[in-house]
């Protein structure tokens, strides 16, 4: 392993629709088991497991995980994850198993969900949790529904400047689609979703899945009149989760934000909403020289608005000299445990005073550890330029409890049946018929199969 900088977007094998990696899979469960001694499976069991897993793969070309090994995998690829520097926390992600949802309507469904569940409701609004939604594997030969978007929350961006303009294409997309936007700085797309084969269906988000927060400054009266504000909830859709050689295209995670994040890049990037130019103006700050360091005074007031405006909203946020330092104590916990921590320097370190965080001064190895998340190279060029020929569209004006199903041209509403929700755990079972991997033979989808080999 050599010492970052260096980052992969996606793996040196690129996926491919073959088999699963039977090889893969058998490392992942081992190691799983291992690291956890409590679920009492010993060396006997997990060899049976392995084989199993071998046989399933060879009838089927995969197999499906228990539910044990979903929930510790989507954990063990956070903690995989090289950019991110709030890893302290893996052990506590959320894992909603939604391998039974299927069609647009469902999986939009649950899409919001996820947003009302990783934002918190009633009186836990703002307490923030890390959530991933896991919809169903990819399958050798069989198509899959495809998400457009590559987060779930962000805001249009328009031709003329106003808005995002990361997404400007984005936007043109929609727009063609049949979006209408309020051409306001902070318009929320919609979600796109398709079938393969099928026409894309627009889903606006309800008001209440998207919990946003207007920036103030605790000194300066002036910064609530540049109208700035952000969605609380980063909600990433557009990373394959593989674990144990199963890729699972969509599973949409969240967490919460650095505040650099969005004081230091997205509103201040020269390419995005490039603030700094006007909160330099109202600071009276010198712009005609770099060396009054105007962007770097701008910079600090603007990351300080945006700690600020949260912590007084009540939405959790951290701020990069805090993470820095949790981030090592990450690092020392998982060298207790005998394990690498995978880093990517460039993403470690803060945007802003990164040399006045503890996490700037070291090296990092950088390894391509699995289970992990990489970059859908499907999704990123439809998140980028998804509108390429003309098509008709299905628009939903929003996702809830009874979607809306308008169809255009000659396309009845057709809207597939839902798995029941545990109101309880906001899952969906899985059912051996929804995932089509066999019979009562599909392995780990038998009832019990952990509890009835678990040791006494």
């Amino acid at each position: 392993m050599s010492p970052a900088p260096g980052y992969r977007d996606a793996p040196l094998t690129q996926f491919h629709n073959e088999p699963t990696d039977p090889d893969e899979a058998e490392d992942f469960l081992r190691r799983l088991y291992a690291e956890q001694p409590k679920l009492g499976v010993d060396a006997r069991l997990v060899a049976a497991r392995v084989e199993q897993v071998r046989e399933q793969i060879d009838a089927l070309g995969t197999y499906a995980h228990t539910r044990v090994e979903l929930v510790h995998g989507a954990r063990m690829a956070w903690r995989n994850s090289s950019r991110c520097i709030g890893r302290l926390y893996w052990n506590s992600l959320v894992v909603r198993d939604l391998r039974g949802v299927t069609g647009v309507d469902a999986t939009a469904e649950q899409l919001v969900q996820h947003l009302e569940i990783a934002a918190g409701q009633g009186k836990n609004r703002g307490r923030l949790r890390p959530v991933i939604s896991i919809f169903p594997q990819a399958v050798p030969g069989r198509p899959r529904t495809v998400l457009w978007n590559e987060q779930l929350i962000r805001y249009a961006g328009y031709r003329d400047g106003i808005g995002d303009p990361l997404y400007a294409d984005f936007t043109d997309a929609v727009t063609e689609l049949g979006w209408k936007g309020k051409h306001s700085a902070f318009d929320i797309l919609p979600l796109v979703l398709q079938e393969p084969g099928q026409e894309p269906h627009l889903f606006e988000l309800p008001e209440q899945a998207v919990l946003e927060v207007p920036l103030t400054h605790p000194e300066l009266a002036w910064f609530a009149e540049l109208g700035l504000r952000w969605h609380a909830v980063p909600a990433i859709s557009n990373m394959r989760l593989t674990i144990g050689g199963v890729h699972y295209p969509l599973a949409p995670f969240s967490g919460w934000y650095m505040g650099t994040e969005i004081g230091a890049r997205n509103l201040a990037d020269a390419d995005r909403y490039d603030q700094l130019p006007a909160i330099a103006a109202r600071l009276g700050l010198d712009t005609t020289r770099e060396s009054s360091l105007w962007r770097d005074r701008a910079l600090v007031e603007l990351n300080r608005a945006v700690l600020w405006s949260f912590e007084r909203a009540g939405v959790k946020i951290a701020d990069h000299h805090t993470e820095s330092r949790h981030f090592l104590t990450h690092i020392a916990k998982e060298e207790k445990a005998g394990r690498t921590v995978p880093a990517d320097w460039s993403w470690i370190v803060p945007p802003l005073s990164g040399g006045a965080t503890p996490v700037f001064h070291r090296y990092y190895a950088e390894a391509d550890q699995r289970p992990n998340f990489y970059l859908d190279e499907n999704a990123k060029d439809l998140s980028r330029c998804p509108f390429h020929a003309s098509a008709s569209v299905a628009v939903a004006t929003s996702v809830t409890g009874a979607l809306p199903a308008q169809r255009t041209r000659d396309h009845p509403a057709v809207r597939p049946a839902a798995p029941a929700v545990d109101e309880t755990t906001h899952e969906v079972p899985v059912v051996a018929e929804s995932l089509a991997l066999g019979g009562p033979d599909a392995g780990p989808l038998r009832k019990g199969w952990l509890r009835g080999n678990r040791k006494a």
